[in-house]
């Protein structure tokens, strides 16, 4: 039987291919716009779903992993947990190419610690923040990135300073921090490209309103404040390396980011004149945006220098979980000597 080359990808998968289980989560959840998103971004770069190894904690962002790409393995952890197991992994097979997908409760409560620490270790893997302000699957507490203020029915008002999920990014040293709104299929599907192209850490601030419990006018995290407060850094194309690049736009309007992998994260500037190498202004419009209340999205910051975790451990490029035992542990001579050199 033919197969039809309009419908396929380079590696001759369809975009079917890169689907999961249909969705469980509410009519119209932000979190499945970022999963039609996941889908749409790895089947226009044709990887390999079995090239891919999804990570989540617990909560309703944490069953995403579900609805995309059947074919990859998957891990779904403890809550808050996710940071963790994902390292390991990681460093047990370099050769997946890992996406973690988590709350603003299992990243900016519970896990926070561990997250932190997958930060500064520089881990290599998408992490995807489904940031709602709430805990919509334990009936709409808030979470620690709900507003100051906020009223929620049943609940009372957060008397609380939010947590920017960005701020602790740039503050941890990671390399790629990113910003969007689910609203906004076309940033978020290009940044989870650009994202898939990077080395090391990169994390993906996506505001994904609940429908349920925290889509008040009002609410930072609702669609309509996020429509009418929404503000592009950057106008953001990926080029995949493979194509031959073409670029035609008046000078001083435009920069580009080469990836690891070759691929070049286009940006045309819309209303400022904006650099997401400068670690200082990324800060700035951050600090800026929260004052103003308003909805910066797109590439904040970008720094390709800093190392991954398993370069800084010295690990061989042939993955651990592919190593004879022989090659892992020492022989026993090798012990005897060590166990002489401690006596």
């Amino acid at each position: 039987m033919a197969v039809d080359t309009a419908t396929v990808n380079r590696i001759g998968l369809e975009k079917g291919d890169y689907r999961g289980l249909p969705t469980t989560l509410c009519q119209g959840c932000g979190h499945n716009s970022i999963s039609s998103q996941i889908i749409a971004a790895a089947y226009e770069l044709s990887i390999p779903p079995e090239r891919i190894v999804k990570f989540s904690g617990i909560g309703c962002s944490s069953k995403s992993p579900a609805y995309f790409m059947n074919r990859a393995f998957g891990f779904n952890t403890l809550h808050g947990r996710m940071s963790a197991v994902a390292t390991g992994a990681t460093v047990a097979n370099r050769s997946l190419r890992a996406i973690g997908v988590s709350g603003d409760g299992d990243t900016a409560s519970i896990g926070l610690g561990q997250f932190l620490h997958f930060l500064r270790r520089n881990v290599p893997m998408v992490y995807i923040v489904e940031n709602n302000g709430v805990y919509g699957l334990t009936k709409g507490q808030f979470s620690a990135t709900a507003d100051k203020g906020q009223v929620l029915k049943k609940i009372g008002e957060n008397p609380f300073l939010p947590i920017d999920v960005c701020q602790m990014g740039l503050n941890l040293g990671c390399g790629f921090v990113a910003r969007s709104f689910a609203g906004d299929p076309k940033q978020v599907k290009e940044l989870i490209k650009a994202a898939l192209g990077f080395e090391g850490t990169a994390l993906l601030d996506i505001i994904s309103p609940c429908v349920t419990f925290n889509n008040r006018d009002e609410s930072t995290k609702s669609y309509n404040w996020g429509k009418e407060h929404a503000e592009p850094l950057q106008d953001v194309t990926l080029v995949p390396a493979r194509d031959e690049i073409q670029v035609d736009y008046d000078p001083g309007t435009g920069s580009s980011v080469e990836l690891h992998d070759g691929s070049i994260l286009m940006l045309r500037k819309l209303h400022r004149d904006y650099d997401p190498t400068d670690r200082m202004e990324a800060v700035r419009v951050l600090e800026e945006s929260r004052s103003a209340q308003v909805l910066i999205t797109g590439l904040i910051y970008f720094n390709p220098t800093q190392p991954v975790l398993q370069d800084v451990m010295h690990q061989v490029e042939t993955p651990l979980a592919a190593l004879p035992e022989a090659s892992l542990r020492p022989n026993a001579a090798s012990l005897e000597a060590l166990q002489a050199d401690l006596r």
